[in-house]
């Protein structure tokens, strides 16, 4: 066993269900490292907590988890600094209520990339880290938004990811009205909701989970996903939306619970024993380990209305369709071919001439 303190590192740990997340740990003696995209605002709330935890130790290192730059650089950073890794939290994600659609600089959907390519690129360039502890284990964070995938009307369309080849360019050399990347005012048919890039983004990290928890099995690192079942929403986040989408956040936090709520199911789930061993499981914020939706009763007869109600309400099951290992591999196949060190247009170039719809 390791006498050190075991560490962890917390993506978006300088507000919401991260900074409380991060106070949990350093107050349980951990060695966290807050991994921040803005380490002069992040400065701040890593004294405070470590005034009020007495962990003086707490680490802060800049992460932008939509960049497939920054990521390298912290993970070399990251290597330098510490010789293992006992636990990956993916808790960063990008919603930004009433946002058009918008690429990174790599030329990526931004949602996409930082809920789903950038906790992919994270953890495999980690993985030697990861491997060199006793009891490793990666949480992805995921969503009770992924509900809206129990209607049938409901697909998982990966067609837009990489926006046309004249939205691409221009958000990888910087020449959209907002650096880094491009904002795009889309209406029509190529008009797509916020809402629906964000749900997908967290129904691809629950297949990307399923995958890769099998790849990772090997060297006995657990990788597990948390269906967050909502959080009261950050000043630091709704500051960032626009006027209207203020309210309507401020509304919403009335009727959820507090970050801490889910900081304690961070907690057991990356250091309990009870979970060693468990990986590629949904967990839901009653620390139960939840199922596929089942498509017909146990008798094998159609589905009541009762019992379809019951499904999608409830905490114990999830939508089925994260079980299609078709979509899992297609999931797999842009996280790799996105985290790849080649130049952005070089891949981006390799994207238009494969097709990537489901």
């Amino acid at each position: 066993m390791n006498q050190e303190p075991r560490i962890v590192i917390i993506t978006g740990a300088n507000s919401g269900i991260g900074k409380a997340a991060t106070e949990r740990f350093a107050g349980e003696g951990y060695q966290v490292v807050m991994a921040c995209r803005s380490t002069e605002r992040a400065a701040p709330v890593r004294e405070d907590i470590a005034r009020r935890t007495g962990m003086a130790t707490i680490d802060l290192m800049e992460l932008d988890t939509s960049s497939r730059e920054s990521i390298a650089a912290f993970a070399e950073s990251f290597a330098a600094r510490y010789p293992r890794l006992d636990i990956l939290i993916h808790n960063a994600a990008y919603f930004n209520h009433g946002e058009s659609y918008r690429l990174n600089r790599d030329g990526i959907e931004i949602a996409f990339a930082t809920n789903v390519v950038g906790p992919y690129l994270l953890t495999s360039l980690l993985r030697e880290h990861l491997r060199r502890a006793d009891d490793p284990r990666v949480l992805n964070v995921g969503s009770n938004i992924i509900k809206h995938f129990f209607s049938p009307k409901m697909t998982m369309d990966l067609s837009d990811l990489q926006g046309s080849p004249a939205e691409r360019s221009a958000a990888v050399e910087g020449s959209g009205p907002l650096k880094p990347g491009l904002t795009v005012e889309r209406t029509g048919p190529e008009r797509s909701s916020v809402y629906r890039r964000y749900c997908r983004s967290k129904m691809a990290l629950l297949m990307l989970t399923r995958v890769i928890a099998e790849e990772f099995r090997p060297d006995g690192i657990a990788v597990n996903y948390l269906q967050v079942n909502g959080a009261k929403l950050s000043r630091e986040t709704v500051r960032k939306f626009s006027l209207s989408f203020r309210i309507l956040g401020r509304l919403q936090s009335l009727f959820l619970k507090a970050p801490e709520f889910m900081a304690d199911r961070y907690f057991p789930v990356t250091t309990a024993p009870e979970y060693r061993g468990i990986t590629g499981r949904n967990i839901n914020h009653r620390l139960e380990i939840m199922k596929p939706a089942p498509t017909t009763t146990p008798e094998g007869t159609p589905l009541r209305f009762m019992d379809e109600i019951r499904i999608t309400t409830g905490a114990d099951y999830y939508p089925v369709i994260a079980e299609d290992e078709e979509l899992q591999a297609e999931v797999l196949q842009i996280c790799q071919m996105n985290s790849s060190r080649e130049t952005p247009h070089d891949h981006l170039a390799a994207a238009d001439s494969a097709s990537i719809s489901p």
